[in-house]
């Protein structure tokens, strides 16, 4: 049994609500689209503000915006991530063929390892882990960008 088929009676459940076919197909890109670009950029600059001010207060209250933003984003792109899912279940089309779909899957196996490394103390205030955690939240992001235009064109296609 693949995953499309596994997920098969969660999405005819949710086609029986009669929801508009441009929601189905746009309301993931639109909703994740808002998430990507103003949170992933919001928290990537906060981050980095933070290591890169020199004026202490300025960093220090960069870092604790990116403190309380990141897990929002976070929670945000795992739940988009099982909504576009769904809405490819649910307009039949392939999920594992999709480089959407495993561009998401990276971008959230790097988020998740950057909040082991943060909700881990980097490692006792380590600046190596300081850094790596700085490094692939960046390359989280780049990936992010990526996975939207990958949307993007998915979104066209079908």
């Amino acid at each position: 049994m693949n995953l499309s088929e596994v997920l098969e009676p969660i999405a005819a459940w949710f086609r029986a609500l009669g929801t508009p076919a441009p929601i189905v197909h746009w309301g993931h890109p639109v909703m994740m689209a808002i998430v990507v670009f103003v949170m992933g950029s919001v928290v990537g600059l906060a981050g980095w503000r933070g290591r890169v001010v020199a004026d202490p207060a300025a960093a220090s209250k960069s870092r604790a915006d990116h403190r309380k933003i990141a897990p929002w984003m976070f929670a945000f792109l795992a739940a988009g991530y099982t909504g576009g899912v769904l809405s490819l279940v649910m307009q039949q089309k392939s999920i594992l063929e999709s480089p959407h779909f495993w561009t998401g899957s990276i971008v959230l196996g790097l988020l998740a390892t950057n909040g082991i490394i943060s909700l881990g103390g980097f490692g006792g205030n380590r600046p190596l882990l300081r850094t790596v955690h700085a490094y692939l939240g960046s390359v989280a992001l780049c990936v992010m960008f990526l996975h939207a235009m990958l949307g993007l064109k998915l979104g066209l296609a079908i």
